[in-house]
């Protein structure tokens, strides 16, 4: 009976796992498709993209309620708690990356068509941010640690131009009273950038505590 009840647990977390894998996919698309849309000035595509956002709440749901049953239904050896308690708050990153990158879709049509690209910082932080959240999922697949541990070395990229991008916007408000809307458009979505920066980082420290069980911030 406990071989049987063992077969069915490993069975669901296959399930879980599977699941992980299509909520980290969606986001990676997601934040792919808003970082395209901005630099092109897309606002059909920023509008396809809010509404992919919509998939990954459910896809959260679905995933937490999976967690919550294979806790209730067999006491989990440590290494099981830690693959499910990791999972759960991967999940809640996902979804916050999953809300920035609806916001910043929300913005792009207030853009009018502009893209930032007047900013050296701004085309290469979009990009760095889309590798973070990659590359943070592809840990995760292949339960790399080394890969999770270069995500969050990565995030310094970021950070460092967001520094750069918010100094020069700031300087074009106070500088430039006709691009002050613009000005605050693109602070917000570097902004939402970073943020989404530091959520792939924290989907990649629980992927090194899934594996490890070791977690940066204990």
């Amino acid at each position: 009976m406990v071989d049987i009840m063992r077969s069915r647990f490993d069975e669901q977390l296959k399930v879980l796992n599977k699941k992980m894998i299509e909520m980290g996919a969606e986001c990676e698309e997601l934040i792919a498709l808003v970082a395209k849309a901005l630099l092109n000035g897309d606002v059909e595509g920023a509008r396809k993209a809010k509404e992919q956002g919509h998939e990954i709440d459910q896809m959260e749901r679905e995933i937490e309620s999976i967690c919550l049953k294979l806790l209730l239904q067999q006491q989990p050896v440590a290494k099981d708690l830690r693959v499910i308690s990791a999972a759960l708050k991967m999940i809640t990153d996902m979804e916050r990356i999953g809300d920035q990158a609806e916001d910043i879709a929300e913005i792009i049509p207030f853009l009018d068509g502009r893209t930032g690209a007047e900013f050296a910082d701004f085309k290469p932080m979009a990009e760095a941010t889309c590798k973070m959240v990659t590359d943070s999922i592809d840990a995760y697949v292949k339960q790399d640690v080394a890969l999770a541990k270069a995500v969050v070395e990565h995030d310094d990229i970021v950070d460092n131009a967001f520094g750069r991008m918010k100094d020069m916007l700031i300087k074009m408000i106070s500088e430039n009273k006709a691009d002050g809307e613009y000005a605050v458009d693109l602070l917000m979505i570097a902004k939402y950038f970073e943020r989404i920066g530091d959520h792939a980082v924290n989907i990649a420290e629980w992927v090194e505590f899934s594996v490890t069980g070791i977690h940066k911030g204990e």
